[in-house]
């Protein structure tokens, strides 16, 4: 399955790449180049990662699937009085 559609990277590649020794996302993403374009790979190759077992050391996901929660910030109109 292709991981990283940017850079045409599956998840073969990834796991390869971990058994050669690559157990740091930022080792993946320099190395393949996973998340360098438009990010939305980033969570599918740290999943990956969880699944080949170096989650638990350095791949940056605290549990499985993590929750993202959108900042949300208050609107704040303005009224314009005449001159």
């Amino acid at each position: 399955m292709i991981v990283c559609v940017c850079k045409s990277v599956s998840d073969r590649t990834i796991r390869a790449s971990i058994a050669e020794g690559m157990d740091s996302f930022d080792e993946l993403q320099f190395e393949l180049g996973v998340a360098t374009c438009c990010g939305k790979c980033e969570e599918s190759v740290r999943d990956v990662m969880s699944q080949s077992g170096v989650c638990a050391s350095r791949c940056g996901v605290t549990h499985a699937h993590p929750v993202a929660v959108p900042a949300v910030q208050p609107l704040m109109f303005y009224e314009r009085k005449a001159a």
